[in-house]
């Protein structure tokens, strides 16, 4: 079912409401603490994701939500708005403007519009079913990748991995790298590495223990720019997946990455 444009503006809007929320806190006091969890928080966050809710709780009353900061409002549509108001919020905080805003519209499980929305550097993905992925406004394209070796892969941090995640990771490092420590993978990065797979500069992206706001807005921009976003047994992304995650740019390379991470596993 092609996607309404009033949706599409709606998120947009959203994602405006975010940036001006974000931008005066970044590189200055931004309140950060400790959740329980142990994940970073800051002002930033609570204010961008209050900003966002507003505007929906005025204009998608029935609509459910899904926050990092503020928990699940149930819906009556079927319709779900995931908001990460800081994906990488280490990122922000450190100064680096390579987190970004995450907002999806998931229906029946399914998501089939998100934005990345980077504030400080202005630069937005916008993927919705059945068009092609743009950044600000452009089209952009995943890149062909012949072979698994060579291919630029990254991940936001090694140390998100189980022993079990590790292991396998670690053997899709060596797949790319070739055993050459210098075509190593990129780290650091979050959302922000889904975006660059989309617009052609990475192959790939591996990660583990991501929720449903981490990457549900990640799906429709990566598989309308030609590439494929799945779980690592090669399944489509929903609301139901435990957050083992791939990006592949090129997805005649999915079957090689997928071997890769398991292959380890039948050598015992």
């Amino acid at each position: 079912m092609p996607i309404r444009q009033t949706d599409i503006d709606l998120a947009l809007r959203l994602a405006d409401a975010a940036g001006e929320a974000i931008r005066p806190y970044f590189r200055t006091e931004h309140g950060g603490e400790i959740k329980e969890d142990h994940s970073p928080v800051t002002l930033a966050d609570r204010a961008a994701e209050t900003a966002m809710r507003r505007i929906l709780d005025a204009e998608r009353s029935g609509d459910g939500i899904v926050g990092e900061e503020y928990g699940v409002k149930d819906g009556v549509t079927g319709r779900q708005w995931v908001l990460d108001p800081i994906d990488g919020t280490r990122s922000f905080t450190a100064g680096r403007a390579i987190f970004g805003t995450l907002i999806a519209l998931v229906e029946d499980g399914w998501p089939v519009l998100g934005i990345i929305d980077q504030p400080i550097q202005r630069e937005r993905w916008l993927g919705a079913a059945g068009q092609p992925t743009t950044l600000n406004g452009r089209a952009v394209r995943t890149r062909a990748c012949a072979t698994l070796e060579g291919a630029l892969l990254a991940t936001t941090s090694p140390h998100a991995f189980s022993g079990e995640e590790a292991d396998a990771f670690l053997a899709l490092v060596a797949a790319v790298s070739g055993g050459h420590a210098r075509q190593g993978p990129v780290y650091g990065g979050d959302c922000y590495n889904y975006g660059l797979v989309a617009a052609g500069h990475l192959d790939l992206v591996c990660e583990a223990g991501l929720a449903l706001y981490d990457f549900a807005a990640l799906a429709p921009i990566v598989e309308g720019a030609g590439g494929r976003m799945c779980d690592w047994h090669g399944d489509p992304l929903t609301a139901a997946s435990a957050g083992q995650v791939l990006a592949i740019g090129d997805p005649a390379r999915t079957d090689e990455v997928l071997e890769a991470l398991h292959g380890h596993a039948h050598d015992h």
